[in-house]
């Protein structure tokens, strides 16, 4: 067997021939100067991961609480700094936790199993979106995930809209960190996730059930088939989880599929 050498260059710094790598630095965020995280990101859409995890991780309730955000820094070590008003800073306080982020699981570095396993208020019930919007979707991806196409190391999430197109994608190393970016950007241009649906590149962990559940979004479709725990999860919060599979039609685990009757048939 023969080993490929190869030359390297960023995304950032692209060389003619060369094999692109993602990029990766350190984010550290701070609330109202006290420090809350660091998370290894792709530096890209860096505001929309900020808000997006903020709102995710139960730091802050709405955009609104937001009242300054300023990004520092640049290469592998960059700071955001963001102020947020008295009662989220109070809310924030009180659920500190000292984490050094991680770019595979979410949960890394929670400190209290109440921290896993939250304390979450159920979604309004929606329908399931249209069959139609489920069209040569995975290609679709493919098409929007401009970044993956170059390293092929990144993750992404994206939002079709209430029409079954592709409004807003947003690439990361981490699966939980694309979510967030999509999450910022739903909040920072006011859409409403409930009118379309989230699509995830990724294994659908609970953290990103979490995540959706806090933004409000309603529909959550993963590329991977979920975890006993997941279903639960998502039927338990009114989550419609959905799983796209390569060659075969959606697969609905949340709401409860409808069982068949005793003559077979569905009601």
């Amino acid at each position: 067997m023969q080993y490929a050498t190869l030359n390297t260059a960023s995304n950032n710094d692209p060389d003619l021939g060369a094999a692109c790598l993602a990029d990766e630095c350190a984010l550290a965020i701070s609330y109202n100067g006290l420090n809350q995280a660091v998370m290894m990101v792709t530096p890209l859409d860096l505001e929309d991961f900020v808000i997006g995890f903020s709102l995710s991780s139960g730091l802050i309730e709405c955009i609104d609480e937001l009242r300054d955000l300023r990004l520092h820094g640049n290469g592998r070590a960059q700071h955001a700094e963001v102020q947020v008003g008295s009662r989220a800073f109070w809310s924030i306080k009180q659920q500190r936790r000292q984490l050094a982020g991680h770019s595979g699981c979410g949960l890394c570095g929670v400190q209290a199993l109440e921290q896993a396993l939250p304390q979450l208020a159920p979604l309004a019930p929606i329908d399931l979106p249209p069959e139609a919007h489920f069209h040569d979707l995975r290609q679709r991806i493919g098409d929007a995930q401009m970044l993956a196409r170059d390293s092929g190391a990144l993750h992404a999430a994206l939002y079709v809209d209430g029409h079954g197109e592709i409004a807003l994608c947003r690439e990361d190393i981490g699966r939980h960190n694309a979510l967030d970016k999509l999450i910022g950007a739903l909040m920072l241009q006011r859409r409403r996730p409930s009118e379309g649906f989230v699509v995830v590149t990724s294994r659908c962990s609970l953290e990103l059930i979490h995540k959706a559940v806090r933004a409000g979004i309603g529909t959550l479709v993963s590329l991977s088939a979920p975890t006993s725990l997941t279903v639960e999860w998502a039927r338990r919060h009114n989550l419609n989880l959905i799983h796209l599979p390569h060659r075969s039609a959606p697969r609905v685990y949340s709401p409860t599929p409808a069982l068949p009757d005793q003559n077979g048939c569905l009601p």
